[in-house]
């Protein structure tokens, strides 16, 4: 029932789009793997990590353009969510150092050592398990989103007072994990990681492990994602987006459905910070930072909201000119950069690159099948 609900929902453009992926989670690895360093078609392990990072990025703006793109809900605090997922993880791989630390402690990270605390805090127990830090990455941002948006909805709270408080979540999570009575490294977050079950996290074999999971992850959501929105439920989430008082009115339950797709928009949004996080090596509260959030909307703009591969896309791109951008002499102005896409996108390409494709695409099917054209009938003589 399930296996007939999933091929229901994809269709010839998903599957395409799909079958990419996976042929990107083959090729990448063997190429980095199987080749010489010497041969031209050879990828380095830096392209490995900083792809790998694309496709974490990616997966956290198609959870963005679920709740936005079909529900227009617009939160500028996803983030949050992310750096969460990333800590539970991080907070796994600092476990794992053991007495490998600067200290050679067996329990406390080297921080903790640092800042003479007497024992591991109680919500540090258990993340010694990696099925334990599995299910924190996906039961803490969950349960924040579900608090958060029982709250939020019931009292209808919409538009841009929505997208202030979700700013403000964030922003409130970010100073909080700064501080270094909190317990998860103050300004330097957690980094130094040695293993991620039982592998050396800075092994090739690791990197292309990890890469290949963030390309499973990426398509999960990705069908997750088509199985709703083509679904009943999805119908119902576009009528909240274009007239949610008339579907209240219809006898909807709009708080429900809103909570549920927040939630699992959260959900999601984890799970992209848990694999952004032994990619990258690092993950500190500058995650949290609403910048981040305000960007990561920005490459849902760019691909196009409401079409699940523009975001995918738009993730892709925009973060492949941040690195180019940022790596040499036009570093300082990335940012002008970034804010001139967001403004010529709204300008030019409102519905974004692959829904302007699609408009386009759409229209001109229609124009064919006009001129195409039903073969002209006479009108039969009156009897």
């Amino acid at each position: 029932m399930i296996a007939g609900l999933v091929l229901r929902s994809l269709d010839r453009g998903a599957l395409a789009f799909l079958a990419t992926l996976a042929a990107i989670g083959v090729l990448v690895p063997v190429l980095n793997l199987a080749l010489p360093a010497t041969s031209p078609f050879h990828l380095s392990s830096y392209f490995v990590a900083v792809f790998g990072k694309y496709l974490c990025y990616a997966l956290l703006a198609l959870s963005i353009d679920l709740i936005w793109g079909y529900c227009g809900i617009l939160s500028l605090g996803h983030g949050a969510f992310f750096a969460l997922g990333g800590y539970a993880m991080g907070m796994y791989l600092m476990r794992q150092i053991g007495t490998r630390g600067v200290y050679a402690h067996p329990v406390l990270p080297d921080f903790m050592v640092f800042l003479n605390w007497p024992e591991l805090p109680v919500y540090w127990y258990g993340f010694q398990h990696f099925a334990y830090a599995a299910f924190m990455v996906l039961f803490v941002p969950g349960l924040l989103a579900f608090v958060f948006g029982w709250f939020a909805f019931r009292s209808r709270v919409t538009g841009v007072y929505l997208s202030i408080i979700t700013q403000a979540l964030t922003f409130a999570l970010m100073l909080g994990f700064f501080r270094n009575n909190f317990g998860f490294g103050g300004n330097n977050g957690l980094t130094d990681f040695k293993d991620i079950l039982g592998f050396n996290v800075q092994a090739p074999g690791t990197r292309a492990a990890l890469f290949v999971s963030s390309t499973l992850a990426l398509m999960l959501g990705f069908t997750i994602c088509r199985v709703i929105v083509s679904s009943k439920f999805g119908k119902v989430l576009v009528a909240i987006r274009d007239a949610e008082a008339r579907t209240r009115f219809l006898g909807y339950r709009v708080e429900a459905y809103k909570l549920f797709v927040f939630t699992l928009s959260a959900c999601m949004a984890g799970v992209a910070g848990a694999l952004y996080v032994p990619q990258v090596g690092i993950i500190n509260p500058s995650e949290f930072s609403p910048g981040n959030s305000i960007e990561a909307v920005i490459w849902v703009a760019v691909g196009g909201r409401g079409t699940l591969t523009g975001a995918v896309l738009g993730a892709v791109l925009v973060n492949y000119g941040k690195t180019y951008f940022t790596s040499g002499v036009l570093a300082p102005y990335w940012l002008f950069v970034l804010g001139g896409l967001f403004v010529a996108v709204t300008l030019l390409l409102p519905r974004g690159i692959v829904g302007t494709i699609h408009h386009h695409w759409r229209e001109w099917r229609e124009r064919r099948r006009i001129t195409a054209g039903v073969p002209y009938a006479a009108p039969r003589p009156a009897e």
